[in-house]
């Protein structure tokens, strides 16, 4: 049984955060789950309303026949941007309070881009989809490849991307954004966080792969986000294994998993023999369409990639391996060569009820999990404070 949130002490953001949470609909919600008198509710509550961030009675019951008492998040009240940088594409997003898409777009680019040409494009996507919508930019969720110093907002190693490392991301995107904050991520660990809103409300401990031009794996242990001390857990695809020994790796190194089992090597032992393909989502079309050979390369690879995923599933134990990333889009041929290998040569204790699950929200994972990313922070109960301190110091 869940315990009162801070009997006599919950601030109006941690009400907030109930209300958010979809355990409570009404003040009497509020009283019981806090053990706050019915006059702090009422109080808290009330500042809430007056800052925008919930409806409250009255305004609810003239627009839908609500009851009275009840209450509801505001979520034209302010909009965050999602942010999804790929090696070759990126994809951009502007969503409300609720988590809902407001309006999304694409900007292609040359692989392994630096900053300075993929940022100007995105954000000028950003200034177009903003000009569809007229809430304010309360926060920016950005995923990048590689690993990430969320504390700074920049990559630290990114390997495949030449010149991201080091760069502050924030200043790109000032005339879209202004002043509101950059939360930064690992691609993985994002596909990872879309996964709260799909499989994690299920299974708590969960394997998140991303199998795309690169390799990632999102690690979801007890309902957390695992990233590591320098935020580098999950990089799978730079593994060294015997089948790669000597194949040079795009990061500069040799005997990489990605040598053999990323999209990109794939795509290049194609274009070797003369198909035209330019990018792994070009393969993941042949295979769709039948082509024997490309379903025989994306099983191959899901193969060697279970290998790998074998050893995880044994120290981590999840409850489920979801696939994500473009190759995952030919779920069934992929997936068949995951399990193979897992099956093959994981523990029978910890495969006994594992599952393979595709991404809730496949190309659009990115995305989620951006906005859901921001979301949290914005609307976290610290923030959701600060928010209305201000607010009244500036009424005061």
């Amino acid at each position: 049984m869940r315990q009162p949130v801070g009997r006599d002490t919950a601030t109006a953001g941690e009400l907030f955060a109930l209300v958010r949470a979809g355990r409570a609909a009404t003040r009497a919600d509020l009283v019981r789950l806090t053990g706050l008198s019915r006059t702090a509710v009422v109080a808290r509550v009330s500042a809430l309303g007056e800052a925008g961030l919930l409806r409250v009675g009255a305004d609810l019951a003239s627009t839908g026949g609500r009851p009275p008492g009840s209450l509801e998040l505001a979520t034209d009240a302010g909009t965050v941007l999602a942010i999804a940088i790929g090696r070759s594409r990126s994809q951009v997003a502007v969503f409300d309070l609720g988590g809902t898409e407001l309006a999304a777009s694409a900007v292609d680019h040359e692989v392994g881009a630096g900053p300075d040409l993929v940022m100007p494009g995105v954000a000028d996507q950003l200034a177009r989809l903003i000009g569809l919508v007229t809430p304010p930019v309360l926060g920016v969720g950005l995923s990048l490849p590689g690993a990430v110093d969320t504390a700074r907002g920049v990559s630290v190693d990114t390997p495949v991307m030449a010149g991201w490392d080091g760069v502050p991301l924030a200043p790109y995107l000032t005339a879209v954004a202004g002043e509101a904050p950059l939360f930064l991520a690992n691609d993985a660990d994002i596909l990872a966080r879309s996964e709260y809103l799909g499989h994690a409300a299920q299974a708590r401990d969960l394997l998140v792969l991303k199998a795309s031009t690169g390799l990632g794996l999102g690690v979801v242990a007890d309902g957390r986000i695992v990233t590591g001390a320098l935020g580098a857990a999950g990089d799978l695809g730079h593994t060294k294994v015997p089948e790669a020994a000597g194949r040079p790796c795009r990061c500069g190194d040799v005997g990489c998993l990605e040598t053999i089992a990323a999209g990109w090597a794939l795509v290049a032992r194609l274009r070797e023999e003369g198909r035209e393909v330019e990018h792994v989502r070009d393969l993941v079309a042949h295979a769709l369409a039948g082509d024997p050979e490309a379903k025989q390369l994306l099983r191959e690879s899901g193969r060697m990639v279970g290998e790998l995923l074998a050893v995880a599933i044994n120290l981590l134990n999840p409850r489920a391996v979801v696939l994500g990333g473009d190759m995952a889009a030919a779920y069934d041929v992929y997936a068949a060569g995951v399990r193979e290998a897992v099956y093959a040569r994981a523990s029978a204790l910890a495969t006994r009820e594992l599952q393979f699950l595709p991404a809730t929200y496949g190309d659009r994972a990115g995305l989620v999990g951006c906005a859901a990313l921001a979301l949290d922070e914005v609307l976290s109960p610290g923030a959701v404070d600060a928010r209305l301190r201000s607010l009244a110091r500036v009424g005061g």
